[in-house]
C-alpha cells in the first residue's frame, strides 16, 4: 500500500531533521512521489540492474540480487524467476535478521503490498463476468451514499474509474501520519479508510486523469463485499489463492500482526536512511484490499502467469483488464500505462511486462511477466525512503528493484 499504504501500500515517513527547509521539501516529496505509485512502476529507463556491472555474467540475476545488499542498502532481497519450460531459479542476498544474522529463506513469505491490487481487481472482473457488476456502472448503485465529499459524488465514478485509477479521489495514505511505528499496531476498518480520504477534496474530475490512490481500491473491496454478502478475504481466498495453489500466499486475519511462514524480516525507519529498525509485525489493516496480502516470489510469479494466461478471467474479462491508460502521472519512463489493476511496462530487451509492484512498511516487491511466459518477482525488506536519505538515491533505489525483474526476463 505501488501498491505504502505503503504506498501501492502504506507508506509513508517522518519528518526529516537537520536538514534546510528546501532540501527537506525535495526528500519528503519523493517519497510521496514512491508511495503514490505503491512500488509499480519504473521511474526511469535505465538498463536492467545488474547488466552494465556483469557483463557477460552467467547469472546476472544473483549478481543484481547482491548489488540490492551491497549498493542500495537493502537488508535482504529474494527472488524467483520462472522460465518459459516452467522451470523455476530461487535467489538469495544479504541477511534475513539483522540481530542474529539469520539466513534469508529462500521464497520466504513477504508482504504483496500493491501486488493485492492485482488480485482485488481479478475478483471484482470475475464477478463482472457473472453479471453480477458493470464496470461503467456508478460506485453508487453498489454503494449507496458512501462516495460523498468536496468534489466527490458517487454517482460520476465508476467501477473501471476506481480499478483504472481515474476516479479523481485523494489518497487516504497521505493522512495516516509520518511515523510507521506509530501506526504499526493500529487496525483500521475499511470505512475509517474511506473517511479518511473523503475528509479530503477530489484531485481531478472523473475520468479527467490517471493517479494513483489507494482509497479506490479500499472501495473496490467494499464493493466485492457488497455484492457476494461475504468478507473480502473469503472471496479473494475462495476465487484466486486456493483455485491456484497458491499455498504461501493468505489473507491475514484481522489483528493478525505477524507471518505465518518462514520469512525475512522487514525494516524501516523513522527518517530517510536513518537506522533501520525490525518492522516485521505490523496491523496490515491500512492496506486491506488496496495491499494487504502476504505472499512468496513464486507464489507471485505463479499468480500474474495464471492472470495472463487466462485461468483466472475469460477472454472478455481479461481484455478489459488489460485494455490500458498512459500511467503518466509522476511516471518518466516512457510508456508506461495501467489496466485494471495492472501495470504494462516497457523492458530493456524490447517487449512489455505485465505486472504490478507492491510497497508496504518492510517489505517491497515487484513482480510480472511477459507476453512470452517468462515471470520473475524480486522482493527487498525495507523501503527505499528507508535505506537512503536524498531524493536521487532513494529514486535509484526504488529503479533497482523493477530493474531486476528487467533482468531477469530479459537474459
Amino acid at each position: 500500500m505501488s501498491a505504502r499504504l505503503h504506498t501501492p501500500s502504506v507508506s509513508s515517513v517522518s519528518s526529516v531533521p537537520n536538514k534546510p527547509k528546501k532540501q527537506r521539501g525535495r526528500v519528503l516529496s519523493v517519497v510521496a512521489a514512491l508511495a503514490v505509485l505503491g512500488g509499480g512502476l519504473a521511474v526511469s529507463g535505465s538498463l536492467a540492474y545488474g547488466a552494465p556491472g556483469h557483463a557477460g555474467h552467467r547469472d546476472a540475476v544473483r549478481e543484481g540480487a547482491k548489488d540490492l545488499v551491497r549498493e542500495d542498502g537493502y537488508p535482504a532481497a529474494l527472488a524467483a524467476v520462472e522460465g518459459r519450460d516452467g522451470r523455476v531459479r530461487d535467489y538469495t542476498a544479504g541477511t534475513g535478521d539483522l540481530e542474529t544474522g539469520a539466513a534469508v529463506p529462500v521464497n520466504g513469505q513477504v508482504r504483496a503490498g500493491s501486488n493485492t491490487k492485482s488480485f482485488t481487481a481479478a475478483v471484482v472482473l470475475q464477478l463482472v463476468g457473472e453479471g453480477r457488476v458493470k464496470l461503467d456502472e456508478p460506485i453508487e448503485t453498489y454503494l449507496p451514499g458512501l462516495v460523498r465529499g468536496d468534489g466527490i459524488d458517487g454517482t460520476r465514478i465508476t467501477v473501471r474509474n476506481l480499478l483504472q485509477h481515474t476516479s479523481g479521489l485523494p489518497d487516504y495514505v497521505q493522512t495516516l501520519g509520518l511515523d510507521p511505528f506509530e501506526v504499526r499496531d493500529t487496525y483500521y476498518n475499511p470505512r475509517d479508510l474511506i473517511d479518511l480520504a473523503l475528509s479530503q477534496k477530489a484531485a481531478f474530475e472523473p475520468g479527467a486523469k490517471w493517479q494513483y490512490s489507494n482509497t479506490n481500491y479500499v472501495l473496490a473491496g467494499l464493493l466485492v463485499e457488497k455484492v457476494t454478502g461475504r468478507p473480502f478475504g473469503e472471496e479473494i481466498t475462495d476465487r484466486i489463492i486456493r483455485p491456484l495453489g497458491l499455498k504461501d500466499t493468505y489473507w491475514p486475519n484481522v489483528g493478525e500482526r505477524g507471518l505465518r511462514g518462514a520469512h525475512p524480516k522487514g525494516y524501516a525507519s523513522t527518517t530517510p536512511g536513518g537506522p533501520l529498525e525490525d518492522i516485521t509485525r505490523l496491523d496490515p489493516s491500512q492496506a486491506w484490499a488496496a495491499g494487504q496480502l502476504v505472499t512468496t516470489p513464486r507464489d507471485l510469479n505463479r499468480f500474474f502467469s495464471a492472470l495472463l494466461g487466462g485461468e483466472v478471467l475469460d477472454a472478455a474479462e481479461l481484455k478489459e483488464m488489460t485494455t490500458t491508460v498512459p500511467a503518466a502521472e509522476g511516471t518518466p519512463t516512457p510508456g508506461t500505462e495501467y489496466g485494471l489493476g495492472l501495470f504494462r511496462t516497457p523492458l530493456s530487451c524490447g517487449g512489455e511486462l505485465w505486472g504490478h509492484g507492491g510497497s508496504i512498511h518492510g517489505y517491497e516487491t515487484y513482480s510480472g511477466v511477459t507476453e512470452e511466459g517468462r515471470a520473475a518477482t524480486v522482493a527487498v525488506t525495507a523501503l527505499p525512503s528507508a535505506v537512503a536519505a536524498e531524493p536521487a538515491d532513494i529514486m535509484a533505489a526504488h529503479q533497482h528493484v523493477f530493474d531486476l525483474v528487467d533482468t531477469a526476463v530479459c537474459e
